[in-house]
Formats: structure tokens, C-alpha cells, sequence
């Protein structure tokens, strides 16, 4: 075993380490990776940038620009109601949903598409008395099906694509993935309409349970007509660093002060609402800074707003203490709760600190929703776009352009890229969308990883652990033949998928699929497609895929609840997909 062979092996349990506990932005996980290989000629300086020169991880940013242009119309929303409708059943409705949303994956990038969707899907539950609980995860699933139908369906089929490209091999076609995923697809579909659902929970969301309990979030006192807090500011009366405490709203007569500045001056009789742990309310009106509980509780009486967010996969708020974030003064807005994995975080809100897919409660006011708008650090849930703000005619234009040239691509008539770039142009020349509110489409994250993750699969191939893994694999397998490693690649791409990022499983297995493929001297075309679906069914837990982060929160699920739903879908899809794979690209 070389030097090298074990650096890499080193570094890949580095990966693992790094994206599964967090410690570090993804990111900043492939940068440092990529660093150690060029530091000891794993892989050269040009082999660590080619990443950043690949067709497809440009296409990965294109189809992310026009997939945030095609968001803001709002066209997606007018169609989803349209053909979802209101007063329908809940199969009809998860039937149609799981549908729609699948057939609409197959071209958008999924993530959009679920962001979307999930304020709709999570109103029309509330609306009908149905657990939000028993809708997002079909809606996750479903999202994920789509987007392994086409080649620009979802971002990893489009980084499986660039490491083939790397590799000297022919690039994918764009329908390419459709003789396997349209099957498979239809088959998650109907496990989860006549068996699924009923694995589903069935829970109540946060914020119903936020509405039934508030005394278990929030507690009031007032300012007392002898308090020695009159006139002081909220950051001189020491009230922004209470043990277990935190302000969040003023009641002053018939006013509300929301989000409270630390500047605020406060007067006799205020009502100050603290949330966190009640139970040290205690100490705060045994002392004698003159706050003393209400004789009635204004909570019961006074309709709160509360708006429920998600914390998105490359939010800038991720790893930070909320008292670190400056979440007040950035956004208009108090965070009252934080849940996650099913159950409501304890503690003092202002220490606690946040990770993906955390859903916050917050108390918003009123320039959160101009401050919010064009934020990538988190999901609305709580707000439906109002369709008869819709301009459909400019929204029909921007979609029905975008399909007409991806089957243009398709045919070979224009080359995707070109045709990605060439609408771009016209939505900037006819003014569709402006110069930065492109650049704020951009995920520079995902664009970083695409492309540092090509570097990884090169330090791979380089070391010779891939024709090591690859030995391994046909040596254990020989007597199932090119089947067995078939099986091999795609249950070693599944698994790590689950635990690690898509794009680090799909870089990391890649190369591994090829050189077993060498070996057994058959066309790689199967093992290729094999990691991508192998990278993108990931089912089983709530952390392997950005839609189900996204609906983690919001549907109050806890972990086990994606291993009993996704572990029979994961069975079933592994089935279809590794045998219509030897069918239609070994066996023939």
C-alpha cells in the first residue's frame, strides 16, 4: 500500500468525519481536502481547478439562476394551485402532489421546487385538519423520484456527469436517466399512495402546539408604578442578558413594540414578554427591580403572529449561537422557539446553536418580510405568494422558453450550455430579471463542492485506491459476475449517501464504478448511472438530502420516522433501478 493510497484513504475518512458531525462548512471540508492532496502531489494545482472549468458544474449554476428566476415569478405556485385545487380529498391530494411534483423535478433543480411547495402543501394540511406530518415527507420523496428522471433533474446527475466528462467519456444525454428513473419513479409513487401513507405519523406541527401552550414558551410581567427600571433603556436595565430569559415584545397600551431594541426606553406599566424558561421567571419578579406578574395574561387575549422558517442547508446561520447572529436587528424578528428532530429545543434561546433543517418560530416585525425576501439563510413556511400578484404572462414566457430549450438540447439542436446561457441573456435583455437578483441566485456553496468534489475523484484515481476498492469489490463479488458489482457500486454509493452529502458519495464512489467497470471490460455507462441513483435515493434519513432537511422541522418528524417510510421505498427503488440498469445497458 503506497503512501499515497493511504493519504487518500486518510483524507476520505476525513470527508466523512467533517460532513457528518459538522464541525466545518461542506465546503470548507472538500477545500481543506483538496489542499492536503495538492500539498503532497496526490493531484496537481491544474487537476485541483479543473473542477471549476467543467461543462457541467457551469450548468449546475445556469439551471440554478434560471431555476431562482422561475421561482420569483411565481408561475409554479399559480400551476401547483391550480391543479392541486382546495376542496379535495387527502389520497386525491397526495396522489396529485406526489405527481405533479415529480413531473416538474424532472427539469427544475428539486430544492426550488420544495420551497415552493411547502408553504401550499403545509396551508392546505392546516386548512383540511391533516398533520402537515402526513404530506412533507411524500412531498420530499417526490422531489428526489423527479429529479433522477433527467440528466439536469438534480445537481448530482449533473456532477456524475462532469466526472465522466473528466474521465474522457461521453457525456450523458439529458433523457438518458429516463429508462430507469421514469419506472422507478412510478413505483415510489405507488408504494407510498397504497402503502406508504400509512407508515406516515401523524403529529401535531409546532406551531398548533405553540398556539395550545404558550404559557409553556412565553411569560409576561409588568413594570410596576415604583419600578427603579422606568426610564432606563432595555440595554441599561440589564434585560437583554437574563439567565434563561429573553425579551421579545413590549405591550404598551394599545401598542406593540416587536422585535424590543436594546434602546428602548421603558415606561411604568409596560408588559414585557420573555421567552425561554419560564420556570426562571421566578427569580426575575422575586427581585426588586420592580416587575411584578399581571393580573390577567394579555398572551391569551392578543392575536400573535408567528411566522415559521427553516434553516437552509447553506445558511449563513449554521453553527452559530442565535445571540451570535444578530437575528433581531438582520431581520425584524425574535426567534420564540427552535425545534428539532420532533421536539422543541430547551434552553436559553439567545445559546442555542443552529444546524440545518432547525425550524425557528419567530415573532416578526414589520420590515421582516422586505428584509427576508431575498435571504438564502432560511425557508418560509408560514407565507403563500397571493397568485393575483402573479404576472402569468411574463411567468409562462420565462417557464415554456426554458422546457422548449432543454428538448432543443435534447434533440441536439444547441448545446445545453449555450442554451442556458442564451436564455439567460434574454431574461437580463428583456428585463425578466436584473443583474443582482441573478447574483443572488447564485449557490456559491454548491458551486464550490460541485467542483472540488471532481478534484477529490481524480486524488482517487491517482493514489490507485479506486483500482483497489474496485479489486476488492469484483474479488467478493466474482461469482454474481458483472451483476454483483453492479449491486456493489450502487449499495456503496446508497449508503454513504445517507450519512454524507450526495456529491461527496457520487465523488467518492465515481471512480471506484469505473475501474470496476475497466475490470470486468464492459461499458461503464450502467456503473456511472449506478452511483447517480445510488447518490440520490436517499430515503432512509433525514440528514442525506436538502428536501428532507426542509420538511424535517416543519412536519415535526423525528429520525426514525424517514427509516420506517424510507427503508421499504429504499428496498423497492434499489430493486428496480440495479436490474433495469443490467437490462438496458449490460445485458444488451
Amino acid at each position: 500500500m503506497s503512501f499515497e493510497l493511504l493519504l487518500t484513504a486518510l483524507t476520505l475518512i476525513f470527508i466523512f468525519w467533517g460532513l457528518y458531525s459538522e464541525r466545518f462548512h461542506p465546503a470548507a471540508v472538500f477545500f481543506i481536502a483538496v489542499s492536503i492532496f495538492v500539498l503532497f502531489g496526490v493531484i496537481s494545482p491544474s487537476e485541483a481547478l479543473s473542477g471549476f472549468s467543467n461543462s457541467s458544474v457551469a450548468v449546475i449554476i445556469l439551471l440554478l439562476i434560471i431555476g431562482n428566476v422561475i421561482q420569483k415569478t411565481g408561475i409554479i405556485s399559480y400551476y401547483f394551485s391550480k391543479l392541486l385545487g382546495e376542496n379535495i380529498g387527502y389520497r386525491a391530494f397526495l396522489g396529485k402532489m406526489f405527481l405533479s411534483v415529480s413531473s416538474i423535478s424532472a427539469f427544475l433543480n428539486n430544492t426550488p421546487i420544495v420551497a415552493i411547495l411547502l408553504p401550499y402543501v403545509y396551508h392546505w394540511s392546516r386548512k383540511n385538519g391533516i398533520s402537515p406530518s402526513k404530506l412533507l415527507i411524500p412531498l420530499s420523496y417526490a422531489a428526489i423520484l423527479g429529479g433522477t428522471i433527467t440528466l439536469i433533474g438534480t445537481s448530482t446527475n449533473l456532477v456524475v456527469n462532469g466526472f465522466a466528462i473528466e474521465n474522457g467519456l461521453k457525456s450523458i444525454r439529458i433523457f438518458d436517466f429516463a429508462y430507469v428513473g421514469i419506472p422507478a419513479t412510478l413505483v415510489g409513487f405507488l408504494y407510498i399512495f397504497f402503502i406508504g401513507y400509512k407508515l406516515l405519523p401523524e403529529r401535531e406541527d409546532p406551531l398548533r402546539s405553540f398556539l395550545n401552550k404558550k404559557k409553556e414558551y412565553m411569560i409576561e410581567t409588568i413594570v410596576r408604578d415604583n419600578s427603579n427600571l422606568i426610564g432606563k433603556s432595555i440595554k441599561d436595565a440589564r434585560l437583554r442578558n437574563l439567565k434563561g430569559l429573553f425579551l421579545i415584545e413590549i405591550l404598551r397600551k394599545d401598542r406593540r413594540i416587536s422585535p424590543v431594541s436594546p434602546e428602548e426606553i421603558i415606561e411604568k406599566g409596560d408588559i414585557l414578554i420573555f421567552v425561554g424558561q419560564t420556570d426562571a421567571i421566578t427569580d426575575l419578579v422575586s427581585s426588586d427591580i420592580g416587575l411584578s406578574l399581571p393580573d390577567f395574561c394579555n398572551i391569551e387575549d392578543e392575536k400573535i403572529d408567528i411566522v415559521e422558517v427553516v434553516v437552509s442547508n447553506n445558511s449563513s446561520l449554521i453553527n452559530k449561537k442565535i445571540r451570535e447572529t444578530d437575528f433581531r436587528a438582520k431581520f425584524d424578528a425574535a426567534i420564540l422557539a427552535v425545534h428539532r428532530n420532533g421536539e422543541r429545543l430547551k434552553g436559553k434561546i439567545g445559546e442555542i446553536i443552529l444546524k440545518p433543517g432547525d425550524l425557528l418560530l419567530l415573532l416578526t416585525g414589520k420590515d421582516f418580510w422586505k428584509r427576508a425576501e431575498d435571504t438564502t439563510d432560511f425557508y418560509i413556511i408560514s407565507k403563500i405568494r397571493e397568485i393575483f400578484n402573479i404576472d402569468r404572462k411574463k411567468g409562462n414566457f420565462v417557464f415554456f422558453s426554458f422546457v422548449g430549450l432543454i428538448f432543443l438540447s435534447a434533440l441536439n439542436v444547441v448545446p445545453l450550455f449555450t442554451s442556458l446561457l442564451i436564455l439567460i441573456a434574454i431574461f437580463i435583455l428583456t428585463k425578466i430579471s436584473t443583474y443582482s437578483e441573478i447574483k443572488k441566485g447564485l449557490d456559491i456553496n454548491l458551486a464550490i463542492i460541485a467542483a472540488l468534489s471532481i478534484a477529490v475523484g481524480k486524488a482517487i484515481v491517482n493514489s490507485g485506491l479506486s483500482e483497489f476498492i474496485a479489486s476488492l469489490i469484483n474479488s467478493v463479488f466474482y461469482p454474481m459476475g458483472i451483476l454483483g458489482a453492479l449491486i456493489a457500486i450502487y449499495l456503496m454509493t446508497n449508503i454513504l449517501t445517507e450519512f454524507v452529502s450526495n456529491i461527496a458519495a457520487a465523488s467518492i464512489v465515481f471512480p471506484v464504478a469505473i475501474s470496476s467497470a475497466n475490470m470486468l471490460s464492459v461499458d461503464p455507462k450502467a456503473f456511472i448511472l449506478a452511483v447517480a441513483f445510488g447518490a440520490s435515493a436517499s430515503f432512509l434519513t433525514p440528514i442525506g438530502y436538502q428536501t428532507n432537511l426542509m420538511v424535517y422541522g416543519v412536519g415535526n418528524y423525528k429520525f426514525k420516522d424517514f427509516v420506517i417510510v424510507g427503508l421499504p421505498l429504499s428496498v423497492i427503488y434499489a430493486v428496480i433501478c440495479i436490474s433495469l440498469l443490467y437490462i438496458f445497458f449490460i445485458k444488451q
